[in-house]
Order: structure tokens, then C-alpha cells, then sequence
């Protein structure tokens, strides 16, 4: 695999339906919403037949490290558990939703495979590649939680109760670039001392 390319599968296990599920996920138009610490913006550019195959969406979208993303992504395929999404900009690739129900638990599954085109990305995956998937980890875990808090919000009984549910984490405002520069001059070091060897 070359280095600029990422395969990411994520599981959710979370309660509720799937068909609840995959409407809040299939719903662009609510990411900002309640996935805010990942997508700042999402606007629909083709809204697709009435199931929203062949929908186009422009994002934009961050992570817990200091640089956003832009992209668009197309509804190539539908089915009864799921669907997929065609990406370009930033990245190029597809993803693809897919939804099982266990009792009262939904399994949802995301397959993601993508190449980096954003020059950030492309230039630095060979040093910073496993700073970038935790970065995708960082940013779908926040999806797992943020969906569980929608859910507890459309299913509170009384107001008390809704009020009492916390609001979605948000994007995040601090730099983890100290961080990442200590890491990386400590990469090159360690690249450097094994090559004299």
C-alpha cells in the first residue's frame, strides 16, 4: 500500500434501530449538528433521486489536529443496510455505512478507503502516517459519541430530561502542533541514527 493511501474500518455498537440510525447518518444536512467537533460545514450541492442515490455534498472537516479538509462525496450505492459514498478533493476514495441490528444494539460499520491528495497529507504520510490515523480514530469516536447523545436526545421523554442530555463535543481549539513538531524531529532522529548504523 503506498503511503498516502489509508484503510480505516470503525464498528459502532450502539442501542437503537438502524433504520434510526441510518436516517441521522444519511441526513447531511444534520452533521453540523450533532457531529460538529468534525464537520465545521456540509452543504448539498445535487440533491439525488427521492432515496438520495446520486446525492453530491460538499464538507468540510476536521479532526483534533491543526488543518481542515474539503471534499465532496457522492451516494453511489444504496441497499437495505447501507451505503456508499465516492470522495474527491482533499482525498479520493470511497466509504462505505453498513448496518446489522443485534437485539436492542445497532452494528454500524464504516469502511473507509482513501488516498491522500491534500499536499499535507501526500508530502508528510511517509513520517506522519500513524499521527494521521489517530486523527481518524480521534475523529470517529467522537461520531460514536456524539450519535449516542442524538439518539438520547430524540428520545427524551420531558423537557427536564432533554435539557439534562449534554450538548455534542465541538471541534477542537487547541494546537497539538508542539507536539507533533517534537514528534517528527524525533522520527528524523531516529531514521537518522539507524541509517549510520
Amino acid at each position: 500500500m503506498p503511503l498516502n493511501e489509508y484503510h480505516f474500518i470503525t464498528r459502532w455498537r450502539i442501542a437503537g434501530s438502524i433504520e434510526e440510525i441510518g436516517q441521522i447518518l444519511a441526513d447531511a444536512s444534520g452533521l453540523t449538528r450533532w457531529w460538529p467537533s468534525v464537520y465545521l460545514d456540509v452543504r448539498e450541492l445535487e440533491p439525488g433521486d427521492a432515496r438520495g442515490l446520486g446525492k453530491v455534498l460538499d464538507l468540510y472537516t476536521k479532526g483534533w489536529l491543526p488543518y481542515t479538509l474539503r471534499w465532496h462525496c457522492r451516494v453511489s450505492q444504496i441497499s437495505s443496510d447501507g451505503f456508499t459514498l465516492q470522495a474527491e478533493g482533499d482525498f479520493v476514495g470511497r466509504g462505505i455505512w453498513t448496518f446489522g441490528q443485534e437485539g436492542e444494539w445497532a452494528i454500524v460499520t464504516y469502511d473507509w478507503k482513501i488516498e491522500a491528495t491534500k499536499p499535507l497529507l501526500r508530502w508528510f504520510s511517509f513520517l506522519m502516517k500513524p499521527i494521521f490515523a489517530a486523527n481518524h480514530h480521534w475523529a470517529m469516536k467522537q461520531g460514536q459519541r456524539s450519535l449516542r447523545l442524538e439518539l438520547a436526545r430524540r428520545h427524551a421523554a420531558t423537557a427536564e430530561g432533554l435539557a439534562r442530555i449534554p450538548a455534542p463535543p465541538g471541534p477542537t481549539t487547541f494546537s497539538p502542533l508542539p507536539l507533533l513538531l517534537a514528534l517528527a524531529i524525533a522520527l528524523v532522529l531516529a531514521y537518522a541514527l539507524r541509517r549510520q548504523r
